[in-house]
């Protein structure tokens, strides 16, 4: 599987939200890092 093409910028921040290392956040498949991302949203607007 290749890296996500994304900003080394956005894949800090990415790390940083998700709190998962930089590689994690870099080999993890879209629709994995989607789900995460939703689930994020979703507890953020709940508070």
């Amino acid at each position: 599987m290749k890296p996500l093409q994304i900003s080394p910028e956005t894949a800090i921040k990415l790390a940083k939200a998700l709190n998962v290392p930089l590689e994690q956040v870099m080999h993890m498949p879209m629709p994995i890092l989607l789900k995460k991302l939703a689930e994020l949203d979703t507890n953020k607007n709940r508070y």
